[in-house]
């Protein structure tokens, strides 16, 4: 009898242990599926030689890429590149200029290269100067995510670290957020910048759930001087952050670095990180 209540004691506690390590398993292997890449970050490489950079993108394991500028390639050129070296593009950034003057003409090229999310990267110092600027800034991105929605894709706005000051009381991102209607407009966070301005991004995933459909991943060596460093060698939880990506909506992310001393360096130990990083 003894022998047996021992076995089933240990028989038990076997399973116990297993059920516990599938539960530890399931809750230690999500991971981003698909890491992208920001192409800003390697722009001079693309200006001197653009298919043969994609193809080392292609080589050190990405598969996105997101566009900001095509360096004098038509959108059927890319398109033909983007198809040879097995690569997507589901997004570019757009300046807000291009809208203004030619937004069917954006529209049509994004459709060509196939991409599914026409983002605006940046609001220039004049077009920021007080709050009202930013409300008719939410009011053009519902005018321009119509005709974007109309054509089968979504306009997105890519913040930096001047939208998390409050301005007359308020905070200009919350205001984008507030202002843009959900089903024209989305955000690409940029987890650098957001961090850098003093916010939490999940707070904005919480606050605004389904929203943000990009992000940028981009690292911080942290506070005083907020210098970028290579995705997993700063102070960002990316762990904490991408495990919240369903509530935030996130479909794409995107390692990104402004001035890095030797980008494709950069390029290929960020991915690196990135594709065994496990929450």
């Amino acid at each position: 009898m003894t022998d047996r209540r021992s076995f089933v004691s240990t028989l038990g506690a076997a399973l116990l242990g297993a059920a516990c390590s599938r539960v530890g398993t399931s809750q230690s292997t999500q991971r981003l599926e698909r890491v992208g890449v920001q192409l800003y970050t390697v722009r001079d490489d693309l200006a001197r030689d653009f298919e043969g950079t994609l193809a080392r993108i292609a080589e050190i394991g990405y598969r996105e890429v997101e566009f900001a500028g095509y360096h004098g390639k038509s959108a059927s050129e890319v398109r033909a590149i983007l198809t040879r070296l097995g690569l997507a593009a589901p997004a570019s950034h757009v300046p807000i200029e291009v809208f203004r003057r030619d937004v069917d003409g954006a529209i049509a090229e994004a459709k060509t290269v196939g991409h599914q999310y026409l983002v605006v990267p940046w609001l220039a110092p004049p077009e920021r100067r007080s709050i009202d600027d930013y409300r008719r800034l939410a009011e053009e991105l519902n005018r321009f995510g119509e005709k974007v929605r109309a054509a089968g894709m979504r306009l997105g706005y890519h913040n930096h670290d001047f939208e998390l000051g409050a301005m007359d009381g308020s905070v200009p991102l919350d205001l984008l957020f507030d202002r843009t209607d959900p089903n024209l407009v989305i955000f690409e966070l940029d987890l650098y910048w957001v961090t850098k301005g003093g916010a939490d991004p999940l707070t904005y995933f919480s606050r605004y759930p389904g929203r943000v459909h990009l992000v940028h991943v981009k690292d911080s060596a942290g506070a005083p001087d907020h210098r970028q460093v290579d995705v997993g060698k700063g102070t960002i939880d990316f762990a904490k952050i991408l495990s919240r990506r369903e509530q935030a909506g996130i479909r794409h992310a995107f390692v990104e670095q402004d001035e890095p001393a030797n980008p494709l360096e950069m390029v290929r130990v960020s991915y690196e990180y990135l594709a065994q990083l496990r929450w």
